[in-house]
């Protein structure tokens, strides 16, 4: 490089007026202080809740409240805080974990495969009424969830369902958000000239979508497979106004439980730290759900919001 040359990163821009020195760096390689502050800042407003989560679940009872929050007591009590919660009431938390897993896993399943195949109906075939449909989808997704919880209860109060685990899964099959991603998802995602190949070769609407387009929708799936996960696991307001027998809760409202008996004194205090450790185990296996599915989830958002 010559002397006065200027730097690899730079060139220089003819104008009318003096040359222009244009930056051509890679934007991996551009930084911005506000934006790194801002995500710092986010960074450490997320985590730091979990940061105390696990905090305090290596700490006794006494230690959860006369020790410093955001550090370690000088006893580490995990594995016995694990092991009291496991054992603890004839070990009905395990009983809790089983159930949300029971709960999440066939409600996220059946609402993402419903989502799928009417997503791709309304993306894909014609029929009256679609736009019709599709807008009632959309108006759906305004209503809040907890204002259809007593209409839901009242219904299936009607049929014999309460406190039974249907009455927590079949209100969690109908998924509006998930068929709204589904069917924008589909519209770009599934291709045309393979369904018409199909249809011309005989094939029928059911296995087209099995065979053909499902499979060009999986990353779709997974993300609204996801989402309805997350959602189901943590949902407790259906949950608690539809069980009544401890036997059914899933973890949200068993923890619940435990927490208004510790709020109740009595020599239930202890339950604390029981309540503590117990919300740190509840989201490891949702933790360890979305890492799997990570890379789908991210893909599906992609792929379903960009026009080819």
């Amino acid at each position: 490089m010559t002397a006065g040359a200027p730097p690899a990163s730079a060139e220089l821009v003819e104008t009318d007026g003096p040359p222009v020195k244009r930056d051509w760096r890679p934007h991996a390689e551009r930084r911005s202080a506000p934006l790194t502050l801002l995500m710092a800042a986010a960074l450490v407003y997320f985590f730091l809740p979990l940061f105390w989560l696990i905090v305090s679940s290596t700490k006794d009872n006494e230690a959860l409240f006369n020790s410093f929050g955001l550090w370690f007591s000088s006893q580490f009590n995990l594995f016995s805080n694990v092991k009291e919660v496991f054992t603890f009431n004839d070990g009905v938390y395990g009983r809790w974990l089983v159930n949300t897993t029971v709960y999440a896993v066939v409600s996220a399943g059946g609402a993402s495969i419903l989502a799928a195949m009417a997503g791709y109906a309304l993306a894909k075939l014609r029929f009256r009424g679609r736009n019709l449909m599709f807008a009632i989808v959309l108006g759906s997704i305004m209503v809040p969830a907890t204002a259809l919880t007593i209409p839901t209860y009242l219904l299936l109060s009607n049929i014999g369902l309460i406190d039974t685990p249907l009455a927590v899964i079949l209100p969690s099959l109908v998924s509006p958000f998930g068929l709204y991603l589904m069917k924008v998802y589909a519209q770009d995602a599934v291709s045309e000239s393979l369904l018409e190949a199909a249809r011309i070769d005989g094939a029928g609407e059911f296995g087209i979508f099995w065979r053909i387009a499902f499979r060009q929708m999986a990353p779709g799936f997974v993300t609204v497979l996801l989402f309805t996960l997350v959602a189901t696991w943590n949902n407790y307001f259906l949950p608690l106004v539809m069980l009544s027998d401890p036997k059914y809760y899933p973890v949200t409202v068993g923890l619940a439980s435990w927490n208004s008996q510790a709020n109740a004194g009595g020599g239930s205090q202890a339950l604390f730290s029981l309540v503590v450790t117990g919300s740190l185990i509840s989201i490891i296996p949702l933790t360890v759900a979305f890492l799997m599915l990570q890379r789908y989830w991210q893909s599906g958002l992609g792929v379903g919001g960009v026009k080819a």
